[in-house]
């Protein structure tokens, strides 16, 4: 895990999390007085080989470890989508999304389910932009010195952006 904060804060401080039961990113975004901030990024990952049950605890600890390390206000994950040919996918992601849901809940933090499509207009004004652009954007739009790898990070970093600017909007973090 990068990034581990150190207590000190500047502003609302929210996690994205781009479920997914193999590999699950995530990136931690803090608002402040001069902009927003990238606290940490990383990818919870769980073995293959091991049944479901032992990969959702492994993610669910994965989780847990990332609120600790960052204590966010407010968690960010993506909507369940489905693709017709690939419904399966859409069914693990369920349980990748459940199991963050239970995490923050236990610990009563605000919570802001994001559909893809509006993650990507939020960031590149196009519900339809591709990865690398979704990717080139956000290092645009967060500063950063190169393009958040993988496309897991770029897209919990899309999340937490997203997030953080529709609470802002609202009033909510």
């Amino acid at each position: 895990m990068r990034g581990a904060t150190d207590g000190r804060r500047t502003g609302p401080r929210a996690v994205g999390f781009d479920p997914g039961l193999a590999a699950t990113g995530f990136a931690v975004v803090e608002g402040g007085r001069t902009g927003l901030a990238v606290l940490g990024t990383g990818v919870i990952r769980t073995r293959a080989a091991d049944p479901l049950e032992a990969r959702l605890e492994q993610l669910f600890d994965g989780v847990h470890d990332v609120l600790d390390s960052f204590a966010p206000d407010l968690v960010v994950v993506e909507g369940v989508f489905s693709a017709r040919a690939v419904p399966g996918t859409a069914i693990l992601m369920g349980h990748a999304r459940a199991v963050i849901c239970l995490a923050g809940r236990q610990r009563r933090l605000a919570f802001v389910s994001v559909a893809p499509a509006e993650v990507k207009r939020a960031v590149t004004a196009s519900g339809a932009a591709p990865k690398g652009q979704v990717a080139r954007a956000v290092q645009a739009l967060l500063g950063l010195p190169s393009l958040p790898r993988p496309s897991h990070v770029a897209d919990a970093l899309a999340l937490a952006f997203t997030g953080l600017s529709r609470a802002g909007r609202f009033g909510r973090v």
